[in-house]
């Protein structure tokens, strides 16, 4: 398989002849391999499914190209994970949570951060890494290990998933995000000590996937806001690099993909982010623009873009597939290095989401993996 951009496989070659079609197609795409098609996934919140039913089920049906294989299955209000549940909740941490709508994700609660008050870290545990996960649900590393192996033997990809929100975002769940601001102001030198606590944790959680049979690591880690980073790029590069440069040192060292995904304006670290060992990006095309995109992703890493979702609720279906057209035109390179997302959130009518199925196909997306 072809290198670009340091890009290596070194777990994942011998092997790759026997995976399947898409996990071929989409880490050819990855390495800028040529792929056949542009690995595109469109996801649904809950929330979606609990409004649109049986109607979203027949526009899954309708595009066998994006959803090869998909049966309805008669049931669409799945379980609901913990965090989409309405009310408030504790996570294994501490930080206290607020749901208010069923469906949807939760938020952490500013004023019940665990560490809001410094004092209380002279006491503070983290919870065990290899014992539950960060929302408190406990981990089978046995049912994991043979998860894995179960995925190998089908030809598929063993992904081995770390929380969202799982080092920088972690942060300001325990401090509350003002306090966290400051800390980074004022160089709190507590601040050094609360980071490897989470680094630490991480980094031992990501050394037992990859020890449980995992070929590639995904985790979320929401770094910018809408219009810019949190903090000026070196103070990023100051607190954040290093705990992502330990967290996936073994993965860039033996060649294991790393999926990030992060919302908000992140288009300068970019390349501190290749640099830590990322090998697919999953930015936001609003909050990052196509120019910024263009000139510190393309070509660099595997962009798996996030359409704009902030326009889909309001757009015209010509709108949104003009939208998808530009964004395929400014990111697309025939060796590959681009995949197409689409998440679905319950304001989006079924018109508009009929309209970005239609679109994906027309650029040549197909299924993911």
């Amino acid at each position: 398989m072809n290198n670009v951009s340091g890009v290596r496989l070194l777990r994942l070659d011998p092997g790759i002849s026997e995976k399947n079609e898409r996990v071929r197609n989409f880490l050819k795409a990855m390495c800028f391999a040529n792929p056949e098609w542009i690995p595109t996934s469109v996801s649904f919140l809950p929330a979606t499914w609990q409004r649109h039913g049986e109607r979203l089920a027949k526009v899954l049906e309708a595009h066998p190209d994006l959803f090869p294989g998909y049966k309805p299955s008669g049931c669409y209000t799945p379980s609901l994970p913990r965090r989409m549940q309405k009310g408030r909740w504790r996570d294994a941490w501490g930080t206290l949570w607020d749901n208010v709508a069923e469906g949807l994700d939760s938020i952490p609660v500013e004023e019940g951060a665990p560490l809001r008050d410094w004092a209380a870290f002279e006491d503070y545990q983290a919870p065990e890494a290899l014992a539950t996960d960060d929302w408190g649900e406990p981990i089978d590393w046995k049912a994991m290990r043979e998860h894995f192996a179960r995925v190998k033997e089908q030809g598929g990809l063993a992904v081995g998933a770390i929380a969202h929100g799982f080092m920088y975002m972690r942060l300001f769940y325990l401090r509350g995000f003002t306090n966290l601001m400051i800390d980074i102001g004022t160089r709190d030198p507590r601040l050094d000590r609360l980071i490897d606590m989470v680094a630490s944790r991480n980094e031992r959680l990501v050394k037992e996937l990859l020890a449980a049979g995992a070929e590639m690591i995904s985790g979320g880690d929401d770094l910018g806001m809408q219009t810019s980073l949190p903090m000026r790029p070196d103070d990023w590069r100051r607190y954040i690099k290093p705990a992502y440069a330990r967290i996936f040192a073994d993965c860039r060292e033996g060649g294991v993909p790393v999926y990030l995904h992060s919302d908000g304006h992140i288009f300068e670290i970019i390349p501190d982010l290749v640099d830590c060992g990322i090998t697919i990006i999953n930015p936001q095309i609003r909050a990052n623009g196509l120019e910024g995109l263009v000139k510190y992703a393309k070509g660099r890493v595997a962009i798996h873009i996030d359409l704009d979702r902030q326009l889909f609720p309001f757009a015209t279906p010509e709108r949104i597939k003009a939208h998808v057209r530009e964004v395929f035109e400014a990111l697309y390179k025939p060796e590959g290095g681009l995949m197409l997302h689409a998440e679905c959130g319950p304001d989006i009518p079924l018109e508009n989401i009929e309209a970005i199925c239609e679109a994906l196909e027309e650029v040549g997306g197909g299924p993911w993996m």
